[in-house]
């Protein structure tokens, strides 16, 4: 154990760089077979550096001060920034009204959901006294948070497909007298199963076929493989009764929002459009890229030009 602990510290940037190849990898294929997801991956890999980087630095300070809180601010912190990562990096096509109404229902879903599960599953299933300690609590929230996010955009992106798409079922329903959670109902349901079918099909395959990262991290942190295995056990309850409650907030409030008081599906508040941050974005990396083309064009004409006239040159000497 001594021995995995030192050959763990020993990691360099160096070692980060080597393993960057595999993203060079991908991209690489996205550009062979025209997946057009190149670019995503090389950001998406910058900002794993950058972030974890951060991260690490600003983690040390807190552990160090063990204070609960700078604990308190963390834990906030890392659920706006998962809320925001949802509201409004998430790929799905479909978002709900404004940006304001979508980023509260996601952060009081996200805090509802989080913080409960974090302070019980850290004082009572992992006997953490107390509950707010920085090495414990921190990395707890944080899995939380990673977890509850794919199944807040899963519930939601599926809620909003189904009242963009298959109205009319919902306005039978509606018809008939129902009310708009009764109407949504079976949308709200299907849309659960598909939010907790990634914790469940985690939790099947846990030990005969995947080593989760928490174990593996435990273990060469020094913990016995039990005490790891258990620790991870927990883990694994934590995010699914987390992932559950965020999204049965997240989808209750987005069928408020759609179907309005007067029992109405209000088509005009599903939003399809890129937000207008990321459509900047995606527009100066076009120009970006059609700049470096063009450039690409000149600078093989040149070439060639100058190739034609120390052609004529030779020619003319002889």
């Amino acid at each position: 154990m001594d021995t995995a602990t030192k050959t763990a510290s020993t990691l360099t940037w160096f070692n980060v760089g080597l393993a960057f190849s595999f993203i060079a990898l991908n991209a690489v294929i996205s550009k062979i077979y025209h997946l057009g997801i190149g670019v995503d991956l090389v950001t998406a890999a910058v900002r794993c550096i950058v972030q974890l980087a951060l991260v690490a630095s600003l983690l040390q300070s807190v552990f160090e001060t063990n204070n609960p809180w700078a604990v308190a601010g963390i834990a906030l912190l890392l659920n706006i920034l998962g809320t925001f990562e949802t509201g409004a990096r998430n790929k799905s096509k479909r978002r709900h009204e404004r940006m304001a109404r979508l980023f509260r229902s996601v952060l009081f879903g996200m805090l509802g959901s989080t913080i409960p599960v974090s302070i019980i599953g850290a004082r009572y299933a992992m006997s953490v006294d107390p509950f707010w300690t920085p090495s414990q609590y921190i990395p707890i929230v944080g899995m939380l948070c990673g977890s509850t996010i794919s199944g807040v955009v899963v519930s939601v992106s599926y809620v909003l497909k189904e009242l963009k798409e298959n109205r009319d079922k919902v306005e039978v329903y509606l018809a008939y007298g129902a009310t708009r959670m009764e109407a949504c109902k079976p949308i709200a349901i299907e849309a659960l199963i598909l939010a907790l079918t990634p914790p469940i099909n985690q939790m099947s395959v846990l030990g005969i076929i995947a080593i989760p990262g928490m174990m593996t991290g435990a273990i060469l942190g020094g913990s016995s493989v039990e005490q790891a295995a258990k620790m991870q056990m927990i883990i694994m309850f934590m995010i699914s009764a987390s992932s559950g409650l965020a999204s049965i907030f997240t989808t209750a409030y987005a069928i408020s929002i759609i179907v309005d008081d007067e029992h109405r599906i209000r088509s005009d508040r599903i939003h399809s459009q890129p937000l207008a941050l990321w459509a900047e974005r995606d527009r100066i990396l076009r120009s970006a890229k059609a700049s470096m083309g063009r450039a690409y064009l000149n600078a093989r004409a040149w070439r060639s030009r100058t190739g034609v006239e120390e052609e004529v040159l030779l020619e003319t000497r002889r």
